[in-house]
């Protein structure tokens, strides 16, 4: 893997760039839609290509460890042979399943035993057995072993969590150096900061996996419950350490204006489950603000859900989609889904362009708080 930083904003940390994998370039900044069990929820692979535009999705390797499992993965030729989409994939490590599966899991220095939610048989993740079976999904890029700790962990919690995390990495880098990709393409590993919300832990963490030189970076433990303003202020504090020549990757965030202020901050690379799980629940991302196509104020409105949108959006109208909600017609799940991922991907493709032209910032701070109204 190899990235090219194309273009910084001259008012801002916002960057511009291109992430070049066997699976194809990655265009940054870049939103990954996130496709846990090897598919992303209610939506074909067509339409993501088609329609929402995406470059590179999600796998989870705990779901995908368990189901369809390692033999399988195996046999097809990992995540992309066996689910046929032929564009980057990333896969995360299983850290935030240690750390949102709290009643059925246990912490040591080995590792984490868990309990299967599926039939609760036991298992356990350790830094090296993660790497293998990451090599055995295929992905491009591949996520190393950490804890996520809760945002409101005290001090003696984060630090002591840190740690673990910290050595953990050391054992993943070891353990991808010994191995060889298994599919004929090479993959990549990114260590991952953590620290909470403590500045000196953050700086830390930082410093940790910004020597350990590998082809980019992510920034996790955050939008896990700490006030936004400290999720700003963290991704500052570390973005001033990650060297600004490999790609920076926010995991599990967030909003539309979540995204904005951490393009902002230098961030080039985001995943969120939000898209897909809001757009199941009625709720439309767009650049007037979120609507929610349950509400009868669009019973009669029969204008496109979006006149600007890809085909999905331009066909459909609120008037049917509101029908759709109400008449309990998976349709709607999908149609909402497509939707939101499609703006997304438009949102960080027209930062990237903004911040090509050289005026994001304001451009950002004329679209940001209209996006946070509800319609």
């Amino acid at each position: 893997m190899t990235f090219e930083l194309q273009h910084t904003d001259n008012a801002s940390d916002a960057r511009a760039g291109k992430i070049s994998t066997a699976h194809g370039t990655i265009e940054t900044p870049i939103f990954m839609p996130v496709g846990t069990c090897g598919s992303v929820k209610g939506v074909h692979f067509e339409e993501l290509r088609q329609q929402v535009k995406a470059q590179i999705i999600l796998g989870n390797t705990y779901h995908l460890y368990l189901r369809p499992g390692l033999d399988i993965l195996r046999k097809a030729g990992g995540l992309h042979g066996f689910n046929g989409w032929e564009r980057p994939i990333l896969t995360d490590s299983g850290g935030f399943q240690v750390f949102s599966l709290t009643g059925i899991r246990k912490l040591r220095e080995e590792g984490c035993e868990f309990r299967s939610h599926i039939d609760g048989s036991k298992h356990i993740f350790t830094p090296e057995n993660v790497m293998d079976t990451e090599r055995i999904i295929g992905a491009d890029i591949m996520m190393a072993l950490d804890e996520c700790p809760p945002g409101q962990s005290d001090y003696a919690y984060a630090k002591k969590s840190l740690g673990l995390t910290q050595r953990w990495l050391d054992r993943c880098i070891k353990r991808f150096e010994e191995t060889e990709p298994l599919y004929g393409y090479g993959q990549s590993l990114f260590p991952i900061v953590q620290g909470c919300t403590y500045k000196d832990l953050r700086r830390d963490a930082a410093k940790h996996v910004a020597d350990k030189g590998a082809d980019g970076n992510a920034i996790g433990g955050l939008a896990v419950g700490e006030p936004t303003e400290v999720m700003y202020e963290m991704i500052e504090v570390v973005n001033e350490i990650l060297p600004k020549d490999k790609p920076r990757y926010l995991m599990g965030v967030g909003t539309p204006q979540n995204i904005l202020e951490a393009i902002e901050r230098g961030v080039d690379m985001f995943d969120c489950v939000m898209p897909t799980r809001n757009g199941r629940n009625g709720m439309l991302f767009t650049y007037q603000g979120t609507m929610n196509m349950r509400n009868k104020k669009w019973e009669y409105d029969f204008t496109p859900i979006d006149e600007n949108g890809c085909d999905v959006e331009r066909i459909y109208t609120k008037a049917y989609l509101h029908h759709l909600f109400k008449a309990q017609e998976l349709l709607a799940l999908q149609i909402a889904s497509i939707h939101n991922l499609a703006f997304y991907l438009r949102l960080v493709g027209d930062a990237r362009r903004h911040i090509m032209q050289g005026d994001f910032v304001e451009w950002k701070r004329s679209v940001i708080e209209q996006l946070g109204k509800r319609v």
